[in-house]
């Protein structure tokens, strides 16, 4: 892409609406903007951040076997009523009445209305195990919305839910979902604390939540970094850790990016959602939930990964893996070897950016760090009279000087090395 072409509005200031680096960064280099208190849209890079987390969870979700599906925001009130949360979480519930005179809400989870679906098509023990999840847009009417993506009002999570005949299948599935879990926040270049949890209003007996220990996060977690104890309630009267009894216990923010829950039949049994055994016998379908906040992610992953010059990113879910920048847009030779590089790097399969405009070198390199792209590629007359180019990794900020015919395969190189 060009980015004469692609709508990349950074910014030299954030707004005074942005309290952490995050949500300042997510301005300032154009992946969102708010339209109102907790409600965002996604500029095109920030969509192709989303898209790339989105797919690492696809895969992981599909590696063990479940299915995607799309399930409806609109959710009638009576559903909820059944299983008693629409009074659990009347503050959050964002309700109203249609036309027809139903009591309606946007979705903020979908538990009930999983439940409803696969009520009406499992009858069987045959037909369990089942796992389904999706990932779409929920709702929720917040409080307090704050650090951007962090506390929102819109968000997008992925939820998945797990079906079986009995706590056996449950366990066995629940791993596998936790496994997962590891895998997807490991890919997005997360380094995670997980913890046994409250469910809840959710409900159940056993969860975890997947953690990600941030300056601005709005949670505080108690951790032992000698053996990985870790636990959400900071009440904690010892200071050293109750598992290995050597390490000393700390206490840090952190941003809750996963949870996972045994639900047992507090769905399935108020919603009648059985199946049959081989004797021909009932009984309630024994549930497992599992959400991921895949907007929330964007954030936990710049307040991660940044410094004083712009967002860091991982290379897994970085909009662009290689900016080329000519330095002097104007001059013929410099614009066409960036082009020639930018079309060969292309063809290499790298997912590019050429900033073709004609601006300063200064405002190029600034709004180069800013968006945070793995790798720079720059093209200057200096370095052309001598057959060379500049490549820049973000991450450690080395400049390498690279004769242009070596340049693809030193990108390749460098590429499968950084992280």
């Amino acid at each position: 892409m060009y980015w004469s072409k692609t709508f990349i509005p950074t910014l030299k200031e954030a707004p005074a609406e942005a309290e952490v680096i995050s949500h300042k960064l997510l301005f300032r280099a154009g992946l969102v903007r708010m339209l109102t208190s907790g409600v965002y849209s996604y500029l095109p890079l920030g969509l192709m951040v989303l898209e790339r987390i989105e797919n690492i969870i696809r895969e992981e979700m599909n590696s063990i076997g479940a299915q995607e599906l799309l399930l409806p925001c609109l959710q009638p009130m009576e559903l909820w009523k059944k299983t008693g949360r629409d009074t659990q979480l009347a503050q959050t519930l964002i309700r109203f009445t249609d036309r027809r005179g139903r009591d309606m809400c946007l979705g903020p989870t979908h538990e009930e209305v999983i439940t409803e679906l696969v009520k009406d098509h499992v009858q069987s023990y045959r037909q369990l195990p089942l796992i389904l999840y999706q990932i779409q847009t929920k709702f929720r009417d917040e409080i307090r919305p704050r650090f951007g993506l962090v506390r929102a009002c819109e968000f997008i999570m992925k939820d998945a839910y797990s079906f079986d005949r009995d706590k056996n299948g449950l366990e066995k599935n629940y791993q596998a979902m936790y496994e997962a879990y590891k895998k997807i926040f490991s890919r997005c270049g997360l380094e995670i604390v997980i913890i046994e949890a409250d469910p809840g209003v959710m409900g159940g007996d056993i969860s975890h939540e997947f953690m990600v220990p941030a300056e601005n996060g709005e949670d505080i977690i108690v951790l032992c970094k000698e053996c990985g104890f870790a636990i959400s309630n900071p009440q904690v009267e010892s200071k050293t850790c109750p598992k290995c009894k050597r390490g000393q216990l700390i206490t840090e923010p952190a941003i809750e990016i996963g949870h996972i829950f045994q639900l047992g039949t507090k769905y399935s049994q108020v919603q009648g959602a059985e199946f049959l055994d081989e004797s021909r016998k009932r009984h309630p379908i024994i549930m497992g939930c599992y959400g991921i906040g895949v907007s929330r992610l964007i954030s936990a992953i710049i307040e991660k990964n940044n410094d004083g010059h712009g967002i860091i990113w991982p290379k897994t879910v970085s909009p662009f893996e290689v900016l080329v920048l000519p330095v002097q847009a104007q001059d013929k030779e410099v614009r066409e070897t960036a082009r020639k590089f930018y079309e060969a790097l292309t063809k290499e399969g790298f997912n590019c950016l050429l900033d073709d405009r004609e601006e300063s070198a200064g405002i190029k390199f600034k709004d180069a760090d800013l968006i945070g792209v793995p790798l720079r590629l720059t093209i200057g007359e200096e370095n052309l009279k001598q057959g060379k180019a500049e490549i820049k990794i973000r991450r450690s900020g080395e400049v390498l000087k690279v004769e242009l015919k070596s340049i693809p395969d030193k990108i390749k190189e460098i590429f499968n090395k950084i992280s």
